[in-house]
């Protein structure tokens, strides 16, 4: 069992353990001992961020300890998370850094680390970065005089960047006549989000673009779609974007305000690439929390699902195992993996920007593509993480609900991996039923596991 490492990397409160300058120095040694491999060139590893005030201190750890062992560091200063995976390979650099707490508050912070491929690291490489940590092997190697790393920044990164995503747009196709409200959460996608849309034709209304260290996803961003659901009503805009701290997410809402989430977009877009013949193998792969109507709308395409575990690093790994192209999950975290290698929110965005001007239909005609099952989340904090089906008040409960629902319905019983949270989820085809049943499982929960 991995003990720093989450679903998304290491993840915590800044400068309290384990997000401390220490550990972030301890996992740089650690990494680029790893990824160095045993011929003569010199080994490079690119480190980016979000626009936390943390990120400094953080980085600065990281830089020193990757160059302690003997590694190069090549800095891009704030870029979106799967910018830093395409920089990564792009540059054939040895890993990628992300410095980073995604849709977390500022306060937060975390480390989550992609191979010279540009894809996140499965869990064994993860566990021997855990190994080094705590067995103190690499402590007494520490190359001197020229063998010591040095750090380079990349001022261009952005700007590469920038251009990699416009052309995973149809090069027939331009976002001319089109005006969108974007959000960008005042995180890593503050200045190339803008210039992408802009520079295709799009007229865009900039949110949440100007950070400070503290503001980041802070009443922007895809935690509150209803900033850009009043914003383009008021605009009159054909589209919302908003993208979450790092931007490897989106949520979008239609030209009426109307909110589209990713089980939306993922629908509109697999249906489209059905009808292109490019969804490889008629499959779309989805997490276990995507919604029933998802299953549906893919089917009556004629195309089909594959579920996994929840965390886009479960979506990648069973797209590149089965060999299939479009996956992602319900929070607006998608992979289209003939572009890249991991969640794009800009990506995303453009793709389905792609559907809108072929189809020549506004976001709420493409949108009725996918009639959701009601659905209903409630997290519950809690005190530890034990299996809920040993607490037989609460397993009880959940049976009951299970039989009241049979085949119309599902209850979803699940831990976050980055947060002491419980998360109880119920469709089915009455909301106040579900709504009902989903607060009695989460009371049972927090009398037997809640905070004390």
């Amino acid at each position: 069992m991995k003990k720093l490492f989450g679903t998304d990397g290491v993840r915590g409160v800044a400068n309290v353990y384990p997000m401390t300058i220490e550990m972030a120095m301890q996992l740089g040694r650690a990494a680029a001992y790893i990824f160095k491999s045993t011929n003569k060139r010199r080994h490079r590893i690119v480190i980016g961020k979000d626009t936390r005030l943390s990120g400094y201190m953080l980085e600065n750890a990281l830089v020193a300890g990757i160059c302690s062992m003997g590694v190069d560091v090549l800095l891009v200063g704030p870029l979106p998370t799967p910018g830093i995976a395409n920089i990564t390979s792009s540059m054939r650099a040895d890993a990628g850094v992300v410095i980073s707490a995604s849709h977390n508050a500022f306060q937060d912070n975390g480390i989550k680390f992609f191979s010279a491929d540009g894809f996140k690291l499965p869990d064994e490489i993860e566990l021997k970065i855990e190994r080094l940590i705590e067995t103190n092997k690499i402590d007494s190697l520490r190359p001197t005089a020229t063998e010591v790393g040095k750090a380079f920044r990349i001022d261009d990164a952005a700007g590469r960047y920038i251009v990699y995503l416009k052309n995973t747009f149809p090069q027939d196709m331009d976002l001319s006549g089109l005006k969108i409200v974007l959000d960008c959460a005042n995180g890593a996608a503050y200045k190339v989000a803008p210039a992408v849309f802009e520079e295709l034709g799009a007229e865009v209304v900039p949110l949440g673009v100007k950070p400070n260290g503290t503001n980041i996803n802070a009443g922007f961003g895809s935690l509150h779609p209803e900033v850009i659901s009043e914003a383009v009503k008021q605009h009159r805009a054909d589209i919302g974007i908003a993208l979450d701290g790092d931007a490897d997410r989106v949520i979008v809402c239609d030209e009426f305000g109307n909110e589209v989430d990713g089980d939306h977009i993922m629908a509109i877009c697999a249906t489209d690439m059905i009808k292109r013949n490019v969804l490889k193998q008629n499959t779309l792969v989805a997490t276990v929390m995507s919604n029933m109507g998802l299953d549906i709308a893919v089917r009556k395409a004629g195309g089909k699902i594959v579920k996994t575990a929840v965390g886009d690093r479960y979506v990648v790994e069973e797209m590149r195992n089965g060999g299939y192209n479009l996956g992602g999950e319900q929070s607006g975290h998608m992979i289209f993996l003939d572009y890249n290698t991991t969640g794009d929110g800009i990506l995303s965005a453009l793709q389905l920007l792609a559907v809108m001007r072929r189809e020549g239909k506004p976001l709420s005609e493409l949108a009725e593509v996918m009639i959701p099952l009601p659905q209903v989340l409630v997290n519950t904090r809690v005190s530890e993480k034990k299996d809920i089906m040993t607490i037989e008040p609460v397993a009880k409960a959940i049976r009951d609900v299970e039989s009241k629902l049979g085949n119309e319905g599902r209850v979803l019983i699940r831990y976050s991996g980055t947060e002491p949270l419980l998360r109880v989820m119920l469709e089915g085809q009455d909301k106040y039923e579900i709504t009902s049943w989903a607060n009695e499982i989460a009371d049972l929960v927090k009398q037997h596991l809640g905070e004390r």
